[in-house]
């Protein structure tokens, strides 16, 4: 049995990962993943998995701009979310 999911299985648990229950973190995150995922290098998918890890409060922060992550490609891919939810 592969480790590797097949694309559609991984963005449904993708997507179910994007809801938050904060109305601001569902829809920047989801908008990302729709808009954005699928045209991503690999550095940045993980980055983006990586950053779904994170606490809410903690994502919030980084996403409103208040704080950024010490990682650069956590912050290049914040950088990208917010850019999406600003066209």
């Amino acid at each position: 049995m592969s480790n590797v999911l097949d694309p559609a299985r991984e963005l449904a648990r993708l997507s179910w990962q994007c809801r938050r229950g904060m109305r601001e973190l569902d829809l920047l995150l989801q908008d990302y993943l729709e808009h954005a995922y699928d045209a991503a290098a690999e550095r940045e998918r993980s980055a983006f998995r990586r950053l779904l890890d994170y606490p809410d409060q903690l994502l919030l922060e980084y996403l409103l701009g208040s704080l950024a992550p010490g990682d650069r490609e956590m912050c290049d891919v914040i950088g990208k979310i917010r850019g999406a939810a600003a066209a």
